[in-house]
């Protein structure tokens, strides 16, 4: 696949909204600002998108991707319940911005776009089938299948963070939630005091690993994939958890499985971007 179109993307976030002017592989401008406050009305955070969009925008744009924090009607291109944005409950955006820029507009949720932008951009430019993980402030994780993410009926698969886990589910235990809720501080000051040899900083985050590989053997079991990719904030710890993981995932009872899995850690820049860009690529292929 040849990326040699122009494509914007686009990053909704719970506080900001981003824009990237993709041409190739290669980021050529970016704007981004703030979104109005939780009170303001949906319309102001449309007008705000479009106010960023317009820097960015330029006559011989193809289309524009965008990741959302949210389930979405991506036929429709309907947008449901935005985190962070209380008045956006359902958003018709795809049918509004393509009126406004009459050009194709995609929607998807933000940790597919994570996925798919790794496969299209990042590390996982030669897989064809692998899962996508990102863990921050929550875990996502989005599904590719022979090059494209997975057609599911409602934009919810790969959603393992929510799968029951021990008291509560996935994401109370692999993501920055952790730290908070089981160490009374956060994974960034527990960062610092592991790297200055406290034991029980140096614990939590083999006990992180644990959780994460239990994550993992959870989606082997669900996907089978043939790669792992692996980002987000708290990926960046990686030298504290990653050898606890990997004990954990050995323990999967098929050990083929677990000689043929390919794990990549990565941090590529702008990849929420790039990957809300990617959608119009996995679309329009």
């Amino acid at each position: 696949m040849e990326l040699d179109k122009k494509i914007i993307g686009v990053d909704l976030g719970g506080t900001k909204v981003a824009a990237g002017l993709i041409e190739g592989s290669k980021i050529i401008k970016q704007a981004y600002d703030l979104i109005p406050n939780d009170s303001s009305k949906a319309e102001d955070v449309i007008n705000k998108i479009i106010e960023i969009i317009d820097e960015v925008f330029i006559d011989n744009v193809e289309g524009i991707g965008i990741g959302v924090p949210s389930l979405v009607d991506r036929k429709n291109g309907v947008i449901y319940h935005v985190q962070n944005i209380p008045s956006w409950d359902k958003i018709h955006l795809k049918s509004i911005l393509e009126k406004h820029y009459n050009v194709p507009v995609f929607l998807d949720n933000d940790a597919n776009c994570f996925a798919l932008g790794e496969g299209k951009f990042g590390v996982a430019k030669d897989d064809d089938n692998f899962v996508g993980i990102t863990l921050g402030t929550g875990m996502g994780a989005g599904i590719v299948t022979d090059g494209h993410l997975l057609k599911d009926a409602n934009c919810g698969s790969g959603e393992f963070g929510s799968i029951p886990y021990l008291d509560s589910i996935y994401e109370d235990y692999c993501s920055g939630k952790f730290f908070k809720t089981f160490h009374n501080s956060n994974g960034e000051d527990l960062f610092k005091k592991a790297k200055n040899g406290n034991k029980e900083a140096i614990m939590a985050f083999e006990e992180f690993g644990k959780h994460i590989g239990n994550s993992i053997k959870t989606i082997m079991f669900s996907v089978d994939p043939k790669n792992i990719i692996i980002g987000g904030s708290v990926s960046k710890s990686k030298e504290l958890f990653e050898r606890s993981m990997m004990e954990t995932i050995k323990k999967f009872p098929y050990s083929d499985s677990v000689n043929n899995l390919e794990l990549k850690f990565t941090n590529t820049p702008n990849i929420a971007i790039l990957g809300a860009a990617s959608l119009y690529y996995d679309r329009t292929e």
